[in-house]
């Protein structure tokens, strides 16, 4: 195979090789050219919310600690010893003044220094005598992410210094990552992650679950049978009963897309969306209204589902999570899924939020579950010598892409479409040919 593994992607042609999402050369690319550069999401600033708290994360194939040091500060640092490689934390969360490779014993502030700091027991064994007290500590610190953000947050990294900053990185994409992040009333930033975060893994490629979630509203013949169950709060015919219309919303060059609304400046009416319990449904009630009185007159969004270029992806409304496709090989694919709830919500809110997570996403999750299927099957039917002849055909909706009214340097084509792929896999193809900087904006519907 080439080792241009951009020419996998033909936007004129609207295909996709299948070796994009199969071959193991690709899949290591990958890991060099897409997960070495973007920016990636790794937690939440409510899962680390005290100096020396720890949360460990990860970024492409790397395990990645989520520390914040003793000043409070957050860091992003690699979870592999300086000296042989080992982990120097093999725990999900906790509380830790240092990591301490078990190996040869090397230990490292929640900085991620080797050199001694105030109080901590920090540094190498027998420096003095085995190493004569002539190791630079200072060079072997744990590699450190060059690039951070809290954003509302929600903390991303990139391990690259020259990457642009992250809200250049998102555009206007973030008004609806906005509408995850802040509460429902408005208040900028005012969610926490519900404790736990679900893992599960998928025998398929990391691929199939961003492009999934960045508007195929095409493969809702999936999710048939869970509708017509209704395990949404609202009973009826089902989950989407009173959604209102949405759209495919992309943004080109930049790799992100969505299922939802242009934004407005006209109240949208309360579709009582907690039909089965009125309590909480009266304080969603009353939170969506002050929302529109706190922010009349300002284009606002709401009623997304999207991915953030390459594996994060978020719904907008209940239930309101985040997911990230962590690459783990070619066809193996660790989904991480975290739930957000409102910090000023009462306790039967915050219940009736995750008991309804619980039924739709996850492993568990009856929604979930359909995707999983979809996508660990066309992994495995993909991968025969017959079948990487044919590739993946992403024709819907070519040429039909029209400028989004109120948003900048996006695009929206209708509500069925593949316009939002295609703008995915640019992307992507960007970063294979090793171009990603500076974001491109002139592609939009090649």
């Amino acid at each position: 195979m080439s080792s241009d593994f951009a020419d996998l992607v033909d936007l004129s042609e609207g295909i996709v090789q299948r070796a994009a999402f199969t071959d193991p050369a690709v899949f290591a690319a990958e890991q060099e050219r897409i997960f070495a550069r973007a920016w990636m999401f790794l937690g939440h600033e409510s899962q680390i919310p005290e100096p020396e708290d720890f949360f460990t994360s990860r970024m492409g194939t790397e395990s990645v600690i989520l520390a914040r040091d003793r000043d409070g500060q957050i860091h992003a640092l690699l979870n592999s010893c300086t000296h042989r490689g080992m982990k120097v934390c093999r725990h999900d969360h906790g509380k830790a003044k240092v990591f301490t490779c078990p190996y040869h014993g090397w230990s490292f502030s929640n900085d991620g220094r080797l050199a001694g700091v105030p109080g901590a027991l920090v540094g190498v064994p027998h420096f003095d005598k085995a190493y004569r007290g002539e190791l630079k500590r200072e060079d072997w610190g744990l590699s450190r992410a060059p690039r951070i953000e809290n954003y509302k947050g929600s903390i991303w990294a990139s391990w690259d210094p020259d990457a642009p900053d992250f809200l250049d990185y998102l555009g206007d994409m973030r008004l609806y990552l906005d509408y995850a992040l802040d509460a429902r009333d408005g208040t900028p930033g005012a969610s926490r992650v519900v404790a736990g975060v679900q893992k599960w893994r998928v025998n398929c490629n990391w691929k199939f679950a961003p492009e999934n979630f960045i508007g195929d509203m095409y493969h809702d013949i999936s999710h048939r049978s869970v509708d017509m169950v209704g395990i949404g709060p609202n009973g009826g015919q089902g989950r989407r009963a009173n959604f209102r219309p949405r759209i495919a919303i992309g943004f080109p060059g930049r790799g992100h897309g969505l299922l939802g609304e242009l934004p407005t400046t006209e109240p949208e009416e309360w579709n009582n969306a907690w039909a089965l319990h009125p309590e909480v449904d009266e304080w969603y009630r009353a939170a969506h209204e002050k929302r529109l009185a706190d922010l009349a007159g300002r284009p606002r969004v709401a009623m997304s589902v999207g991915t953030i270029f390459p594996n994060m992806s978020f719904h907008g409304r209940q239930p309101r999570t985040i997911l990230v496709a962590h690459p783990i090989s070619p066809t193996t694919t660790e989904i991480w899924r975290w739930c957000l709830e409102d910090v000023a919500a009462p306790q039967n809110v915050r219940d009736a939020a995750r008991e309804y997570f619980l039924r739709y996403s996850g492993p568990g999750g009856m929604t979930e579950s359909d995707d999983m299927e979809n996508w660990a099957y066309a992994t495995a039917a993909s991968q025969g010598p017959i079948a990487r002849r044919r590739p993946y055909n992403y024709h819907m909706g070519m040429g039909h892409a029209r400028p989004a009214p109120g948003l900048s340097d996006a695009v929206e084509c209708g509500e069925i479409t593949e316009e939002n792929a295609r703008i995915f896999h640019g992307r992507w193809a960007d970063f294979m040919r090793g171009q990603p900087w500076p974001i491109r904006l002139s592609h939009a519907a090649e």
